[in-house]
């Protein structure tokens, strides 16, 4: 069942008029929204245009087989649920129904509490389908190509070059300004990759001092050194059999670049006062915010290194030079935050996105991240307001707000110029992508209003829905 809608939408598709009305009264009385088609056609042309939760499909039908029928609906819909009604000596008919999907059968004339009770728990087991899909949703937003919000030309080619790489065990050298999303890059790759069942494991390569390093990378066995009370194994190890990212690589010493390099040459890692080598399988995603050639220039850094560990290098752009996924990130944000904290609030009054538009944002996604999270803690009002922003965005707030056109949500209302510069370069398929997804978050998920709004049929837009991943 649709999470925004009060009653179950079902469908009844049944040549006997008087019979029809009937079974639609009983559901009706039960509160359940029914709508009538009296041939196999016509429930499959409402079934196409409006997504209904539970059909009920009579057996024998003047234009059709209801096997037929039953056949294109889950074509339609794999997850529809599906009672054939049958009248008498059709049971064996209907149990070869029930092996082709259907949910159950009715035998005629239809006892109103076993239809009741036969419906409504279809509708449950409809219900309960669509919350797994949320969860699977949830789970895919989290560590998949979708948690990296983006609709611009850079971000684009961001995501191709993720559904290209992350299949693979190639290693990845990911580059761009502090703040840009590296480590849900990293995230991305390593959850969409057949190392998914295999920890993904982490370390911050500037954080800790060159012998320290060395001990949680490769590990140590006990009294290798002053302190060395018990063995210890590395973060290799650890990571064996999944994914290795390595921070903030460029801020390796050298000391440790030149035993990594024997790491990545032999797939062996042998810990600290060992002498026998282990065996690893391991992914190597490293980070940096550092120009890895100025470094190697420079002599800070191992060229031999560094064309190891960028075999598929993957740049992110800094923010400003995707202005336009401003609205979408800072939405995003805003219903994250609204959530952890407790709010209400639906977004932003058109000048304070247009000021989030104008700043440069030298932080990039961190940054603009957190300032939501701090409007969000001091709104008092379903809209953010121009004058809840922090005082260096204050400024860049126009006096007036852009003129949006009617039904548009304000929550992402921004001047024309820089509206249609985000256009700039996009297909016409992620045009409707972004339209449909941001019409859906005007009309708070409700598809009914946003089919209206978007003047095409229901179904289609169900269709659209699944076929954009949204």
């Amino acid at each position: 069942m649709s999470a925004m809608t009060d009653k179950a939408k079902i469908l009844l598709i049944d040549d006997d008029v008087s019979h029809a009305e009937m079974a639609g009264e009983v559901l009706s009385r039960a509160e359940f929204a029914v709508t009538l088609a009296h041939s196999g056609e016509a429930g499959i042309k409402e079934a196409r245009e409006r997504e209904f939760d539970v059909v009920l499909c009579d057996l024998r039908l003047p234009d059709t087989d209801g096997m037929e029928v039953l056949k294109k609906l889950k074509a339609l819909d794999p997850d529809l649920e599906v009672i054939i009604i049958t009248g008498f000596g059709s049971v064996e008919k209907a149990v070869d129904a029930l092996r082709s999907g259907a949910y159950s059968f009715l035998e005629k004339p239809l006892n109103r509490d076993q239809l009741r009770s036969t419906v409504t728990n279809a509708v449950e087991r409809r219900k309960l389908a669509g919350e797994n899909r949320e969860l699977q949703k949830i789970v895919h937003e989290k560590f998949g190509f979708e948690g990296i919000v983006g609709s611009s030309p850079p971000m684009q080619q961001v995501f191709q070059r993720l559904r290209q790489v992350a299949p693979t065990d190639a290693r990845v050298l990911i580059t761009g300004e502090n703040g840009t999303g590296k480590e849900l890059v990293a995230r991305a790759l390593h959850f969409n990759s057949k190392r998914r069942n295999v920890p993904l494991v982490a370390i911050n390569c500037g954080a800790l001092a060159g012998g320290v390093l060395d001990s949680e990378l490769f590990g140590h066995v006990k009294g290798a050194f002053t302190g060395a009370l018990r063995d210890h194994e590395g973060k290799f190890e650890y990571a064996d059999g999944g994914t290795l990212f390595l921070d903030e690589v460029g801020e390796m010493p050298q000391e440790t670049q030149v035993k990594l390099l024997r790491v990545i040459e032999t797939k062996e890692v042998t810990r600290i006062g060992a002498n026998a080598p282990r065996k690893i399988d391991v992914r190597l995603i490293s980070a940096t915010n550092k120009n890895l050639e100025a470094e190697v220039k420079a002599g800070r850094f191992r060229e031999d290194l560094y064309y190891r560990l960028k075999v598929i290098e993957m740049h992110l752009p800094a923010l400003r030079e995707r202005a336009g996924d401003i609205p979408m990130l800072a939405q995003s944000f805003l219903k994250e935050f609204a959530q952890q904290h407790g709010k209400d609030i639906a977004g932003f009054e058109p000048r304070a996105i247009n000021a989030l538009m104008a700043h440069d944002w030298p932080g990039n996604v961190r940054e603009l991240r957190n300032v939501v999270e701090e409007m969000v803690v001091l709104s008092q009002g379903r809209l953010i307001t121009a004058a809840e922003l922090p005082p260096n965005l204050t400024r860049l707030a126009p006096a007036t707000a852009a003129v949006t056109a009617p039904g548009q949500a304000a929550a992402f209302a921004a001047p024309a110029q820089a509206g249609m510069s985000s256009l700039v370069g996009l297909t016409m398929e992620q045009i409707e992508r972004e339209v449909i997804r941001l019409t859906l978050a005007h009309n708070e998920g409700n598809r009914e209003r946003t089919a209206k709004m978007l003047a095409i049929g229901e179904r289609t837009l169900y269709r659209k829905i699944k076929e954009y991943g949204l």
